[in-house]
């Protein structure tokens, strides 16, 4: 399917774009294709620049409570410094790259909710148009997909999935806001955790997994969550145990919670707790699920 969106005119008989996306999703650090239709107006126009803007709606935690807004986190310019005349049309293909941070949107073709558009800027004669939002569909890198899989394996369930805005201290985190993807602990690990939080920092080199649970309240707890993190490479996914090896991750969280039951296995990856939230926010490690 291709997604358009038409500009508004610059005043009456002024110039319109098209943008097309190609369809199917794409990956993050992946290229994504698309062509911008351009069709003159009554009179010959300068086309000054054509620029695409990445936009993400992300949440934000004030004193107020949890508001929602669009943040722009890459922007490409793909055309400009070219007359159109009256009435001409003009396509402009571009392949862009996506940041190696760009959220997921969907896993298996299931949405998750998360919402990610590319907005057509458009200038004129020193003025401006922005497009509507083409829909942009984001897929989940090997690793990622793996990590998510095991974790289904052994039983912990989709809850939500947001974009909160913040930086993950002591990470690589480039963008200024980042996914969380909930889900509910597996039955072996609902004594020691009541949520668990899953986040992927990837990089040219690979990707960083931050996990974050929440602690059960109870009559001698506090309630405080646990940060520990993970680093695996994009190369030798096929063929690794996944389930074992996240199986140890989530014992290595859960004995950070001071839970001895469940001992904690020397595992691959570097790691590090907190019992602070993320950002530094000042908010509760986990929110409640954000079901969409």
């Amino acid at each position: 399917m291709v997604f358009k969106r038409r500009l508004g005119p610059f005043g009456i008989g002024g110039p319109t774009a098209d943008t097309d996306l190609a369809p199917g999703p794409v990956l993050p650090g992946g290229r994504f294709v698309g062509e911008v239709r351009l069709k003159g107006g009554g009179t010959a126009f300068d086309i000054e620049h054509i620029t695409l803007d990445l936009t993400a709606r992300v949440e934000a935690g004030t004193r107020g409570g949890e508001h929602e807004g669009a943040v722009v986190f890459d922007r490409f310019r793909v055309g400009g410094g070219f007359r159109l005349d009256a009435g001409e049309e003009r396509g402009l293909p571009f392949s862009v790259t996506l940041p190696w941070e760009t959220p997921v949107t969907e896993i298996h073709g299931q949405p998750l909710g998360v919402v990610l558009g590319v907005r057509t800027e458009l200038g004129v004669a020193g003025a401006k148009d922005k497009g509507g939002l083409d829909p942009l569909r984001v897929g989940p890198l090997p690793v990622q997909e793996a990590v998510l899989e095991a974790l289904g394996q052994l039983g912990f369930g989709l809850t939500s999935a947001d974009l909160a805005y913040g930086r993950i201290g002591g990470t690589g985190q480039r963008l200024p806001f980042h996914q969380e993807i909930g889900l509910t602990p597996a039955p072996r690990y609902a004594h020691a955790m009541r949520e668990v939080e899953v986040t992927f920092l990837a990089n040219a080199g690979g990707v960083e997994v931050v996990l974050e649970a929440d602690k059960p309240r109870g009559l001698f707890s506090s309630g405080h969550g646990a940060l520990t993190r993970f680093t695996v490479g994009h190369e030798g996914v096929e063929g690794r145990d996944w389930k074992a090896e996240v199986d140890g991750w989530m014992r290595q969280l859960a004995a950070r919670h001071g839970t001895r039951s469940v001992p904690a296995p020397h595992g691959p990856g570097d790691s590090y707790s907190a019992h602070t939230d993320k950002g530094g926010r000042g908010r509760p490690p986990l929110p409640s699920p954000n079901r969409r």
